[in-house]
């Protein structure tokens, strides 16, 4: 009898365990981030090491980009006044340079100055390495596309936004350009902090 009330306990507390983890961030993707260590556009060196614990949301941009980094910025702007009015103050944006030879600390803050984001403190936008290591780096990370367009100026590269966890493991993506998903975005993100607490 006491066997059998043991196991009715345990499933009971299985179920109820099951139930308060229902509601907890579940990651769609696990792929790992590869360590880097860059320059912000503050001129300040930001590594995985030291995004380490945060919560980030990511992308891959440039600034003499033509056709969707502007509004993919703008979009990144408007998540982050989603995570203002949540309440959610432990995060990062992250934006890699697709075209890291042109971007330097300066054009990068002159770049992000003109969205205006509600909070810069928040943004590090990355840059000071060669074009080939962040095609690979953004392939074996983020399973992303970045390419040199030989016959133009322009850089091609994907149009999502990515979610890393504390530990710097990607767990969702999204389109940033169109339909941007953004209170869904703001939402995971405060999920994904509350569950690492």
């Amino acid at each position: 009898m006491k066997r059998k009330k043991m196991f009715i306990l345990i499933v009971l507390s299985a179920i109820i365990l099951t139930a308060c983890n229902s509601s907890k961030f579940k990651a769609e993707t696990d792929w790992e981030v590869e360590s880097f260590s860059h320059e912000s556009q503050r001129g300040e060196e930001v590594s995985l090491e030291n995004l380490k614990g945060k919560v980030w949301l990511t992308t891959f941009i440039f600034t003499n980009c033509e056709t969707i980094c502007p509004p993919m910025t703008m979009n990144m702007t408007m998540v982050q006044d989603e995570l203002i009015e949540l309440g959610v103050t432990d995060y990062k944006i992250v934006a890699f340079s697709v075209d890291p030879e042109v971007d330097t600390p300066e054009i990068m803050a002159d770049f992000l100055a003109k969205f205006n984001p509600p909070d810069e403190s928040k943004w590090e936008l990355l840059s000071g390495y060669d074009p080939e290591y962040m095609e690979q780096f953004a392939r074996d990370s983020f399973k992303a596309l970045v390419k040199n367009d030989p016959s133009s100026n322009q850089v091609v590269h994907g149009q999502s936004f990515y979610l890393v966890d504390q530990k710097g493991v990607v767990v969702k993506s999204y389109n940033g350009y169109l339909e941007v998903p953004k209170e869904e975005i703001a939402s995971d993100m405060q999920a994904l902090i509350e569950q690492g607490k």
